[in-house]
């Protein structure tokens, strides 16, 4: 499941620096605001992954 959870944040990660890209090419800082989120949203996440698999002995 770990696998999984970390393939989803990577894509989330992604999909966050398209959308600042997008923000910042076409004038949209809201857009490019959300973009930020996003990608700190999936570190968040990232690191709690870590978290876990640290406690796993992985």
């Amino acid at each position: 499941m770990g696998a999984d959870d970390k393939m989803q944040n990577k894509a989330e990660n992604l999909g966050g620096k398209v959308k600042e890209g997008l923000g910042k090419a076409s004038g949209n800082e809201s857009m490019e605001a959300e973009g930020h989120g996003d990608q700190a949203k999936s570190k968040l996440k990232d690191a709690g992954e870590n978290v876990k698999d640290a406690f796993k002995g992985k």
